[in-house]
Order: structure tokens, then sequence, then C-alpha cells
């Protein structure tokens, strides 16, 4: 019985290109914001006694809460990163989990603090607002622009990230081919593998060929290490994001 690796087609893959991809693409994500951080002093020069009363209505201890949960996501996702360059895809899992799931808690707290803000009618266009300063529509106008846009983001970085953790925790799997086989009687047996035939007796020539999937317990490629930074790169300028947004917005107070 011969055993053949099927060849698998190369592909080129220039890491350095995709992470300098990257970065030009946090670039253009940081002029995005910075417009809008602009666009907040200036607002916040002309009314600063309606930005800081607006801000008195926000929950700081929410605020500092989710700042600490993306300190610490970022923490993991760096974890992860380097779990995956020791070919440690269980330590790597985890680490993706926690950061995943450290994301979706942001998210629910973020929840819960949109919903108390449209609970006592301080939303953009809403008869409460519009009956006080326009100060403080201008500042609940900005704050739902951007920690919108953030969130968004978070999303966005979320669903990354439960990509590249699928990735990590199914082991690439190799097709191999097997035959052909010259028997009367076929049996199929089981090893660490997968699934193997195997021919017994004597009598008249048969023929097969069987291919064979199994899980390869090969090291992680450069390819798959590239994509996991590039996502972490991603994930770190949304926890900077909110860094510049947490000052801002809930401590001008």
């Amino acid at each position: 019985m011969s055993v053949q690796a099927a060849s698998p087609a190369t592909h080129h893959k220039d890491h350095t290109g995709a992470r300098i991809g990257m970065w030009l693409f946090l670039f253009t994500e940081i002029l995005l914001f910075g417009g809008l951080f602009l666009l907040y002093s200036v607002y916040r020069s002309t009314f600063p006694e309606d930005f800081h009363y607006a801000a008195t209505h926000l929950d700081t201890l929410v605020g500092t809460a989710n700042t600490l949960i993306l300190l610490t996501s970022s923490l993991t996702v760096v974890l992860a990163i380097a779990a995956l360059r020791r070919n440690n895809r269980k330590l790597c899992t985890i680490m993706l989990s926690v950061t995943i799931l450290a994301g979706l808690l942001f998210m629910v707290n973020k929840y819960f603090e949109w919903h108390h803000k449209f609970d006592i009618g301080l939303y953009p266009n809403s008869k409460e607002l519009l009956r006080r300063a326009p100060g403080e529509n201008l500042f609940y106008g900005l704050y739902f622009a951007m920690t919108g846009i953030h969130a968004l983001h978070v999303i966005i970085g979320l669903g990354v990230l439960s990509v590249m953790l699928w990735i990590v925790a199914h082991k690439p799997k190799k097709t191999i081919t097997v035959g052909p086989l010259q028997s009367d009687r076929l049996s199929l047996v089981e090893d660490q593998r997968g699934a193997v035939w195997t021919h017994e007796g004597e009598g008249e020539i048969a023929e097969a060929v069987v291919t064979l999937v199994y899980k390869s317990n090969e090291e992680i490629n450069d390819d798959t290490w590239s994509k996991l930074e590039n996502s972490g790169l991603y994930w770190h300028l949304v926890d900077v994001i909110w860094i510049f947004l947490f000052p801002l917005l809930y401590l001008i107070t």
C-alpha cells in the first residue's frame, strides 16, 4: 500500500505588505476620529459651561469600568499573538476567547448606558434636550456620534477576532491519497490520523483509490500569525480611541 501526500498549491504571501496596508488603514481611522476630536474641542471651547454641565449626567463609574475592560482586552490579545507565535494553540484560543468576552462586556455596559440616556430623554432632538442650552444639545450629539462610531468599530473587531478564533481553534486538515489497494475484501479501521482502509485475504483482485482527510499537527504558519497580528492591531486602535473618548466625555467635570 502506498501513501502519497497531495501537493497543495503554493501561494506567495507578502506579510510585510499586509502589515503596511493595515497601518495605512489604521491611519485613515485616526484621521476620522481626529476630525471628530477637533470638532469636539472647538464646540467645547465655545460652550465650556454647557459641556461641563452636560457631562455630569454621564456615569463616570461605567466609563471607568469600560476603560479597564478594554485595557485588559488589549493585554489578552497581545498574549494570544505571543502564544500563537510559540505554536501554543490552546493558550491562544483561551486568550482570544477572553478578549472577545471583554469586548462583549463592553458593549453590554454601553447598551445599558445608552438605554438610560434614552429613558431620561437625553438624546439628539429629544423634547427634553431641546429645552436645554444649545451647548448641551451639541455635547450629546457628539457623545452619541463618537461613541456610536466607536461601538461600530468594536463590533467589527469582535467579528474579526471571532474569525481568528475559529481559524486557530480548528487545526488544518490534510488530504492524502491511499492506493491502489489490491484485495478481495476491504475493511475500514480507525487510527490517530482518521479513517484508514486495510485489505485482507486472497482472491479476486480489486482495486480502489481511497482519499483520507485528517487533522494535521503542523505548526502554525506565518500566514495565520500575520492575520492575527493585523487583527490585534485593529483591536488596539479600538482601545486607543476609547482612551481619548473617556477623558473628553466623562472627565471634563
